[in-house]
């Protein structure tokens, strides 16, 4: 598990908030090995899927193993232990995400917004502010 923990660190991704993929931030994935590529890949989809989703959040960092290890495979990774942060609050976050070959594109991604997390499990989940 702690191994486990110092290869997620990460997948903390931020975003600043106008973007999507930007050409920075393909060049900066491209440096990146491919499994670590497809987590920081698929991360960055959920927060830009997020952020036009119909409930106006603002999503700025996204933590696929908050609640529960992700299942990755080479192409592919489902968490349905995830958070992520909008406005100041995190709220629970389920994902599937395909990618392709370079794990640069997505070809599958469905998601599900759970509950608001209580700031009291916050600290116990790498949930910070």
């Amino acid at each position: 598990m702690k191994t486990f923990l110092l290869s997620c660190a990460l997948l903390a991704v931020s975003l600043p908030s106008a973007s999507a993929m930007d050409t920075r931030m393909e060049a900066g994935l491209e440096k990146l090995d491919l499994q670590t590529r497809l987590e920081q890949r698929c991360d960055v989809e959920a927060m830009e899927r997020i952020r036009k989703d119909e409930h106006a959040y603002n999503p700025d960092k996204v933590l696929a193993y908050a609640f529960a290890d992700p299942k990755t495979d080479t192409h592919s990774i489902k968490s349905r232990g995830a958070a992520f942060r909008s406005h100041g609050e995190w709220y629970h976050l389920a994902f599937k995400c395909m990618t392709n070959d370079d794990n640069m594109e997505i070809v599958t991604f469905k998601y599900r917004i759970g509950e608001r997390v209580p700031k009291n499990e916050w600290g116990q989940h790498y949930l910070v502010p």
